[in-house]
């Protein structure tokens, strides 16, 4: 009779697809370079095909490789799935979940909701990883995380989203800026001026370049800060405004002794939405609910008035 599939050679020739080299998807995985080649080949054996070349750049995808990929991920979804919705059977809410979250966002608003989800849920352990948006996304349809909390949008119809609340972007200025000891500024003040800003593995770069060209400012691509402290620090260098979210601006900026001048802008009509994406065949949709509506809980009593509940 010939041989199945299995698992965990379905498991090696992701780890193999996502690294595209031998040896760091064995490493992945836990096992010796040697087996980890065997197992390929043994699956290539029962398929009929080839599923990889190796080339000069490491291991290369047959096309047949590319369609058996997408099936593969699938399989150990469902697999994942299953083992999660037994092991909730059995202990309810427990065992491990990994959230990927923003570091534009994490740092200010996970400290409490880790202390509430430690109450709510003691036999659950919780993963965070901070990651740019750009990477939570791959990451979690890679399985890297089972749900993440960013700003939207979040482009993929392999996901589902739930929209948490809305945080404003503040206007942020050296303490000697002109502009520092007006009560209002007008978008007129903010013409031909520098802005600095995230780079673009950010959702935020994306959304402070379109005001930019809208408020006819110039968004510095000379400078692309890697943290909003980073942009905090130049912009208290007076080297450009910026635009800060809500929330790090109340975490991170005191009004008597901060760096930076913080201002309303547009009277906080200006905002990014946050939200948490996950799997659309994820096994831990009751548990996301349940967080979701325990981060809002957080939100509006820790930050009411700061953010807007969805």
């Amino acid at each position: 009779m010939a041989a199945d599939v299995t698992l965990k050679q379905l498991t090696y020739f992701v780890a193999l697809a996502d690294t595209r080299h031998y040896r760091r998807a064995a490493e992945r995985v836990g096992i010796s370079q040697p087996s980890l080649s065997q197992q390929i080949v043994g699956l290539e054996e029962v398929l009929g095909f080839k599923l990889v070349e190796r080339g000069q750049r490491g291991a290369v995808l047959t096309p047949n490789g590319r369609k058996v990929l997408e099936q593969a991920r699938r399989i150990l979804d469902e697999a994942q799935t299953l083992r999660t919705l037994a092991q909730d059977a059995r202990e309810g809410f427990s065992g491990t979940i990994r959230l990927g979250s923003t570091p534009t966002l994490g740092p200010y608003l996970m400290p409490h909701v880790m202390r509430q989800l430690h109450a709510a849920y003691p036999s659950l352990k919780v993963i965070v990883r901070d990651a740019t948006p750009v990477v939570l996304q791959e990451e979690l349809l890679t399985g890297q995380h089972d749900l993440i909390l960013t700003q939207l949008p979040v482009a993929s119809g392999d996901t589902e989203v739930m929209r948490l609340f809305r945080e404003p972007l503040k206007l942020a200025m050296a303490r000697d800026h002109p502009l520092a000891a007006q009560k209002t500024i007008a978008d007129a003040d903010l013409a031909g001026l520098d802005v600095l800003g995230l780079s673009d593995a950010y959702r935020l770069h994306t959304q402070v370049a379109a005001l930019c060209e809208e408020l006819d400012a110039n968004l510095r691509r000379d400078y692309e800060g890697t943290s909003l402290d980073a942009v905090r620090q130049m912009t208290a260098l007076d080297m450009g405004i910026s635009f800060l979210p809500a929330l790090y601006a109340r975490s991170e900026v005191s009004s008597t002794a901060g760096d930076v001048i913080i201002h309303p802008f547009r009277k906080d009509r200006v905002k990014r939405s946050i939200g948490l994406a996950w799997r659309r065949r994820s096994a831990h949709r009751d548990l996301i609910r349940r967080m979701s509506a325990l981060i809002n809980v957080v939100v509006r009593d820790r930050f009411a008035g700061v953010v807007v509940i969805e």
